[in-house]
């Protein structure tokens, strides 16, 4: 398919979605919206892609919603932005949630609004050392969404993420390192070198047993601890019996890499 607002390929087991609107900061338009659902969809179909690199196109990761695709004139009609939440910033949130493999944001500059959000939505995160995280929507009357009051509280804690919500003050990627929000931040020119090498380790990795950890993980939040050990015993009998289990206690046990084949 040509795309106009992204970048997409399938190669070696990674699949790479790249933004690329870069004169916009990569915000998002509903044209856009649509081709990340296509692409999305086609990695979850794609037997062969075994890890998602997301990232963004020139200077910036993803400034959010584009405010020209939906522009609010002083006076002019009200526009609902729990349709567009409910329409496109949900479904994408779920859908990387989904995924059943590892999802990597490599942040190369700015992420703000619902794109800060986006990137959070992600499994591992690395960011140039250069980037910042902006949760921009109190400067428009408006609350983090995108999963940002689920995410941020999650991970930083209910001070941190009141104040990044109330006080939309940017939060370069060091401290957004030091805070745990996310995993990794780097020099900027070793940005494109570490996500690499981290996509092909995930790209020869266990991929079903990363899935049900991903999944077991995002689990634990609503379940009880006897919840959580039922799931995890389930999970552990399904891994028990697949191929790529009896590779890796082989390979253990003979001193050799394993070959796994993410099934």
């Amino acid at each position: 398919m040509n795309y106009k607002n992204i970048l997409f390929d399938i190669s070696d087991g990674i699949a790479t979605l790249t933004l690329n609107r870069p004169d916009k900061l990569n915000s998002f338009t509903a044209e856009m919206h649509g081709e990340v659902r296509l692409a999305l969809e086609q990695v979850a179909a794609d037997r062969s892609a075994r890890v998602l690199v997301l990232t963004g196109a020139g200077r910036g990761f993803c400034a959010g919603q584009d405010l020209g695709d939906r522009a609010v004139a002083p006076g002019g009609a009200p526009v609902d932005l729990g349709e567009s939440v409910e329409k496109y910033y949900a479904p994408l949130v779920l859908s990387l949630r989904a995924l059943p493999m590892p999802v990597i944001c490599a942040v190369n500059g700015v992420a703000a609004g619902a794109g800060a959000n986006i990137a959070l939505a992600c499994d591992i995160v690395i960011a140039a050392r250069s980037a910042s995280f902006n949760e921009v929507f109190c400067k428009l009357g408006l609350i983090p969404d995108t999963g940002g009051t689920y995410f941020l509280p999650r991970l930083i804690g209910s001070a941190r993420a009141t104040g990044l919500a109330m006080l939309g003050d940017r939060l370069s990627a060091e401290r957004a390192e030091q805070w745990g929000l996310i995993w990794k931040c780097v020099d900027d020119a070793a940005l494109a070198g570490e996500v690499a090498a981290l996509a092909r380790h995930f790209a020869t990795a266990p991929t079903l047993g990363l899935a049900r950890a991903k999944q077991a993980l995002q689990a634990s939040g609503l379940n009880t601890l006897e919840q959580q050990l039922a799931l995890e015993a389930g999970m552990m009998r399904e891994l028990g019996y697949t191929e790529d289990y009896r590779e890796g206690v082989s390979a253990f046990m003979e001193k050799r890499s394993p070959a796994f084949k993410g099934k």
